[in-house]
């Protein structure tokens, strides 16, 4: 039996979008933005360490390595860079030009999940990857031209909390489907000889 974690990238997808959705709420507006950088930094490291894993091993079935691998993977390094830049008082516009592919990504592996219909429910994931997508591809144009835009802002929030939304009812069906599905397993080490 294979080991999915595919749980754990999807609650840290949800909490990354609800951190992001804040971070547009209060945070932009803070002079010392430095509290954000250590939430965006672990929402980014278990973002790209999954991402990495489920990249380089494929432990789930088929195309969904390339579609959850490559996304939590972009999503992890998109955050990290935004740790680091508020960390530092950078500006975030250099990242939201990575974060212009990494929603292209998104916005691509949530077309092809739902055209090749994979997963129990292609459309809900193809939204939720499509939505994120927009998000990242939306960062540059919004921190260039609509940073000041109350209006902008909240659309942005609005979006942010849908996807959040749709990433929660995946993730809690996910993870109820699969702590059944895990009930009785047991390592190869912890398995009586008649299991084996």
């Amino acid at each position: 039996m294979f080991i999915d974690f595919l749980t754990l990238v999807m609650i840290n997808l949800v909490a990354g979008t609800v951190l992001l959705a804040y971070y547009l709420w209060k945070g932009m507006d803070e002079k010392d933005q430095r509290p954000y950088a250590a939430a965006f930094f672990v929402t980014g490291l278990v973002g790209l360490v999954t991402g990495l894993q489920l990249s380089f091993t494929w432990p789930l079935p088929g195309s969904f390595n390339v579609g959850y691998g490559d996304a939590s993977t972009l999503f992890g390094v998109v955050f990290l860079g935004t740790a680091i830049a508020l960390w530092q008082g950078w500006n975030l516009t250099p990242v939201s030009v990575y974060s212009f592919f990494a929603g292209i990504d998104a916005i691509i592996v949530g077309l092809r999940l739902y055209s090749l219909k994979l997963g129990q429910e292609p459309l809900v994931a193809a939204i939720g990857f499509i939505l994120a997508g927009l998000g990242g591809v939306c960062a540059f144009p919004f921190l260039q031209w609509f940073r000041d835009n109350k209006t902008v802002r909240w659309l942005a929030i609005a979006v942010l909390l849908v996807t959040a939304a749709i990433w929660a009812i995946t993730f809690y069906s996910a993870l109820w489907g699969h702590m059944a599905s895990f009930a009785k397993w047991v390592p190869a080490t912890m398995a009586t000889p008649a299991a084996k």
